[in-house]
């Protein structure tokens, strides 16, 4: 129970100078971080194609199940 404690309270600790840390850095410069419409753009139409793809394949192989258990 005192090895968790202990682990727990590094982890706490770790993640809050972390987060201390980020905070302090996006105070000094508060332009990091910005995206581009372009960017979102972009991501948005990668994702979908993705989609797109796995659930065309997902519907051949439910379409051809049957047939395709067979080889």
């Amino acid at each position: 129970m005192r090895n968790t404690a202990a682990r727990t309270y590094w982890a706490a600790y770790w993640l809050t100078t972390r987060l201390q840390d980020s905070l302090a850095e996006a105070r000094r410069r508060p332009d990091r971080g910005d995206i581009s419409t372009t960017t979102v753009i972009i991501w948005v139409a990668a994702v979908t194609g993705a989609v797109l793809i796995a659930g065309s394949i997902a519907v051949v192989i439910a379409k051809y199940n049957g047939k395709l258990s067979g080889l």
